[in-house]
């Protein structure tokens, strides 16, 4: 008989469909529990604040509230905008969209949307024109 590997379990390996929602849906699921920390987070700051009268003007610390405010807020901002290219990423994997380059139309190598699975287009086309500099 021939040999097993170890890291055969004897069914059929997923289908490059199933593996490419998979890894959207786990992104998804931390980056919507990334956002649900950072409301939090926002949260705590603003009450903080509002037990404490502060006058950013004149108070030492008001800067660096005000800097923290501004920072989680930046935050929650690319966590949302990250969520979006993730649904618009499950959009294309619905449509048989995924994994072809917006720039060229060639297909993302899988290693790039192993990184990064929103991906919309290749290593080539990510690169910026050193022209338009």
């Amino acid at each position: 008989m021939g040999e097993v590997s170890r890291y055969d379990h004897g069914g059929p390996s997923p289908s490059p469909f199933s593996t490419a929602r998979a890894r959207l849906a786990a992104d998804r699921a931390d980056t919507l529990a990334r956002a649900a920390a950072l409301s939090r987070d926002f949260d705590g700051i603003v009450a903080a604040n509002a037990l404490v009268a502060v006058d950013d003007e004149h108070d030492p610390e008001g800067g660096t509230t005000a800097f923290e405010r501004a920072h989680v807020a930046a935050l929650m901002t690319q966590t949302r905008e990250h969520l979006e290219e993730l649904d618009r990423a499950l959009e294309r994997l619905e449509q048989g969209q995924y994994g072809r380059c917006e720039g060229c139309g060639e297909t993302i190598p899988p290693e790039r949307l192993e990184i990064r699975p929103a991906a919309t287009t290749c290593v080539r086309c990510a690169r910026p024109d050193p022209r338009r500099a």
